[in-house]
């Protein structure tokens, strides 16, 4: 029996740093666009930069938004973004709330990332370091942006570095608070200018350790660059600064790329990651969204 989710508006995935949507038969959204289609869902998968900051991938999104109203004669859109793609969602929902309906935020920083912080202060400002990393990471975004056959889009590696660290997230923040928090740990307003506002995450010392999954222990590494949420974070994100509008869950077991993917050390016991969509479908369909 086919289950339906259909939702009142297209939902657009919103990738994250190094992002993309197809290379070869690979897809980033694979698993979640076939559960979420089955369901019966409208999806989009919109190109943006792989690199850069989160207010020029904000606008690239928003001109994205316009081309599938355009081609779907719908009013609105739900944005469902992960890691730095919840950012960019922000920033379209913030300057255009008349068409976007909903933000979700999975996986999300925020407030910063505390590894963004690290990687920022272990690069020398002008020096050797730093355009060593800045070249390295560009042409890696170039590759992947050439693999996938997408539209070229400028990379800046060093500007998405610095628009994710804690201070960078802080100073996007003030422009754009729509959803916020108002507390360390607390919820957001889950309805500012007519954009409902949700969000989901997990914490990677609370998941099964999979020799099968080499991904896991990358991020179990490094989560010991937080200090602020050392126990409570995903390898990339703090638990609380994922935080934003109505928090559904925020201490899943499960990494930072495992909220886009079923892990091969998955067990009966752990929440699938990809069900958490189509139930996030199924709630803003309740939701007239």
């Amino acid at each position: 029996m086919q289950r339906n989710a259909t939702t009142r508006y297209p939902i657009l995935l919103v990738h994250g740093l190094f992002g993309f949507e197809r290379i070869g038969h690979f897809e980033l959204f694979h698993d979640v666009k076939s559960v979420l289609k089955a369901a019966g869902c409208r999806l989009f998968v919109p190109h943006l930069s792989t690199t850069h900051d989160n207010e020029i991938r904000g606008e690239q999104l928003l001109s994205q938004i316009a081309c599938v109203l355009r081609g779907t004669g719908a009013k609105k859109v739900n944005l469902i973004g992960h890691s730095q793609g919840a950012l960019a969602a922000r920033y379209a929902a913030a300057l255009a709330p008349d068409v976007v309906a909903s933000v979700t935020s999975v996986s999300g920083p925020n407030h910063g990332s505390e590894l963004a912080d690290f990687l920022r202060k272990a690069l020398i400002p002008g020096k050797l370091p730093e355009a060593v990393a800045q070249n390295v990471a560009t042409q890696f975004a170039d590759l992947l942006s050439l693999l996938s056959g997408s539209v070229t889009l400028p990379s800046n590696a060093l500007a998405a570095l610095n628009a994710l660290t804690t201070v960078g997230v802080g100073q996007f923040n003030d422009k754009f608070p729509q959803g916020l928090p108002q507390t360390w740990g607390g919820h957001g307003a889950e309805q500012v200018n007519g954009v409902r506002y949700y969000s989901w995450s997990g914490v990677v010392a609370q998941s099964r350790l999979s020799a099968l999954d080499p991904i896991q222990a990358t991020c179990r590494v490094l989560s010991q660059y937080f200090t602020t949420e050392p126990q409570q974070n995903d390898g990339f994100v703090g638990r609380f600064s994922s935080h934003l509008g109505q928090v559904i869950r925020s201490d899943y077991p499960m990494d930072h790329l495992a909220s886009l993917r079923r892990s091969a050390g998955t067990n009966a016991t752990s929440p699938d990651p990809i069900e958490l969509y189509f139930e996030h479908a199924r709630r803003l369909r309740a939701a007239d969204l």
